[in-house]
């Protein structure tokens, strides 16, 4: 049944803080079930997060130890511990704007369709399928079809015929794989404790990685190399015929997994170097290849994680909350204290970096590009939306947690980046590529605090190991949001398939929606193996892209729908579109800013393609609904009569 778009006066009807809302004969007592049936859909998620829940899982994607550590070069390279410490605050007071008009709207809507949905009833019925399509494309990645899958399946075992190397050690991999995932399924169905499980998970996961590696080493360097060579040129052609025929949604929530996930995957492959002995000692550099290995193993866990019940899901997103705080204050002040030698305030608050291999000299640009790694690092709070229909009292809660994860990040992130920035006394050294990190700017402060003081570098290894436990929190939550947000999008037909991504299972888990995330950014991260570059411009993208689309409803919101909409209990009154208003321009913002070319000259190498994805994206999503969906596509669906 198509949505019937009432006046929102009528349709919200009498709320005036009242937790239950009069739907025909049935009332559920929780405000959020209530509006949810309002707005005309069906409970079929177990809503049994709390609010503070539902604040662990935006607080985790947004993960400050995860953004700052992977991008801390970007921030030491334009600008230097001025850019870091200012810039901080500069993105995060504007982050706030964004995210208070989202609350207020989620307030308002609190589904798990989020972002699409919303955009759909702010922008009225005549331009809500247009909208909802756009918005929605743009911000969770979509998936193209199954046959994308059976594709990159049948491309695997084609390049492995076309190299000659269909080996019977690649059999055995393949084979033990098999066994080994089916093992993780029934531990999981068998084990009933949450330790326990979380405890079998992690070492099935290990023993397929070491399966992995035993059979790449068996098969010989020479095998996996032009296999997945030719694999990772494959998996490019794919993703963008994928891109041509599905269009739009295809970049962001779940480039934003890829990044997170292959973020972890190579501080791993540094942790090892430094574990071996480090870059100037004869430690072992992973290839790319063993990298991509170390991301697939993680998004396994990921997934298998995912696929538990929400129950599970909500304990596991609370102790990574408290792994993220706690954490943080341990590095903060660990590091600082072990280092024997510490920069001063002086240089921590005025030292402006001007020395890059860019040739950018402009003080004002470098300051620009310097922010990326705040903006990068404050993104992912709209998870507390696509979990809002597990929320309790999710028209309140899912706005308390969008504001407070942001709130708490801001202040926590710039406690760890003053805590790790006072250790950094020469910038050029640590972003040298012949240190013992291999470049890797913070991996090197971590080392050599411990390594200048007892002798030894393990205690900084240790430190790196809290980051990426930090990391792979942040790549399991955003796991979790891109599946609510790809069974939200399917629920409403806009997806390939959309009744088979839409099902839940008896745990009421979109179990599906689950593996098929997991799925596509493993695809997705395949293109670093054909070309670093091409998998970076996808991943430069997640930022702008995914601030693209949640700007849209609040765009909407202060424009078409300004003398129509109707807060929630969470209402920013008078000044809502104001707010909004600076968080639009806020955004349109760093659009331009970071389209701007990060090096000079530009080369095909040095050229920033942030611009050319988003504008690519902006043509086939556009093009895509001009030339089909918009002969099929209405919009949200109702499966409820209200």
């Amino acid at each position: 049944m198509a949505m019937a778009w009432k006046e929102e006066e009528e349709e919200l009807g009498e709320r005036n803080g009242s937790a239950r809302i009069d739907i025909r004969s049935a009332t559920p007592a929780d405000s959020g079930h209530a509006r949810l049936h309002q707005l005309g859909y069906k409970q079929e998620l177990k809503r049994d997060l709390s609010v503070l829940s539902n604040f662990a899982f935006s607080f985790s994607i947004i993960s400050v130890l995860t953004g700052i550590t992977t991008l801390y070069n970007t921030g030491l390279r334009f600008g230097g511990t001025v850019t870091m410490t200012y810039g901080w605050f500069v993105a995060g007071i504007f982050t706030m704007s964004v995210g208070l008009s989202m609350a207020e709207i989620c307030s308002s809507y609190p589904t798990s369709g989020g972002l699409y949905y919303w955009s759909a009833r702010l922008s009225g019925k005549q331009w809500a399928p247009f909208a909802s399509w756009m918005t929605g494309w743009y911000c969770f990645s979509r998936l193209p079809s199954s046959s994308f899958v059976e594709l990159f399946h049948l491309s695997f075992i084609s390049c492995l015929f076309c190299t000659g190397y269909f080996s019977s050690a690649i059999i055995v991999a393949v084979a033990a794989t098999i066994v080994a995932i089916a093992a993780v399924a029934v531990t999981i169905v068998a084990i009933a404790a949450v330790i326990a499980t979380i405890v079998a998970i992690a070492a099935v996961a290990a023993a397929i990685v070491a399966i992995a590696a035993v059979a790449a080493a068996t098969a010989g360097i020479t095998i996996a190399t032009a296999a997945f060579t030719k694999l990772g040129e494959i998996s490019k052609a794919f993703i963008f015929v994928f891109q041509e025929i599905s269009v739009k949604e295809t970049v962001l929530q779940w480039a934003v997994t890829t990044s997170v996930d292959f973020s972890l995957a190579q501080l791993l492959q540094v942790i090892i170097l430094l574990s071996t002995g480090g870059n100037n000692g004869g430690g072992y550099f992973a290839s790319k290849y063993v990298v991509i290995g170390f991301h697939g193993g993680i998004l396994l866990v990921h997934a298998i994680i995912n696929s538990l019940p929400i129950s599970w899901l909500s304990f596991v997103g609370q102790l990574a909350a408290a792994w993220n705080v706690i954490g943080v204050f341990v590095l903060m002040i660990l590091i600082p204290t072990v280092a024997t030698e510490r920069s001063s305030a002086r240089f921590v608050f005025t030292h402006f970096n001007t020395q890059n291999d860019a040739g950018i000299h402009s003080k004002l640009y470098i300051f620009v590009l310097g922010l990326l790694m705040s903006q990068y690092t404050l993104t992912g709070y709209d998870a507390s939306a696509h979990m809002t229909e597990e929320t309790k009292s999710a028209d309140k809660n899912g706005p308390k947690g969008i504001i407070s994860s942001i709130g708490i990040s801001i202040i926590v992130g710039w406690a760890y980046l003053l805590g790790i920035t006072f250790a950094v006394t020469n910038i050029p050294d640590l972003l040298s590529i012949d240190n013992d990190a291999g470049g890797y700017a913070i991996a090197e402060v971590f080392y050599l605090a411990f390594k200048n003081r007892y002798g030894t570098g393990v205690g900084g290894i240790i430190c790196l190991g809290v980051v990426a436990v930090a990391i792979f929190f942040c790549g399991m939550s955003s796991v979790t949001s891109n599946s609510r947000m790809a069974y939200a999008f399917s629920r409403d037909g806009a997806m390939p398939l959309s009744s088979f991504w839409h099902r839940v299972n008896r745990q009421e888990v979109p179990i599906n929606a689950v593996w098929l995330s997991a799925l596509v950014s493993f695809c997705m991260a395949l293109t670093s193996l054909g070309s670093l570059v091409a998998f970076q411009a996808m991943v430069s993208i997640a930022t702008i892209g995914l601030y693209v689309a949640y700007a849209m409803p609040i765009f909407f919101r202060i424009t078409l729908a300004r003398n129509s909409f109707v807060a929630g209990p969470f209402s920013l009154g008078r000044y809502g579109v104001m707010v909004g208003w600076v968080a639009v321009l806020w955004v349109a913002t760093i659009t331009i800013l970071f389209s701007l070319p990060v090096a000079y000259p530009i080369t095909k190498d040095t050229l920033n393609y942030t611009p050319v994805a988003v504008g690519g994206l902006l043509i086939l999503t556009v093009g895509s609904w001009l030339l089909s969906a918009r002969h099929w596509f209405k919009g949200p669906i109702t499966n409820i009569n209200t």
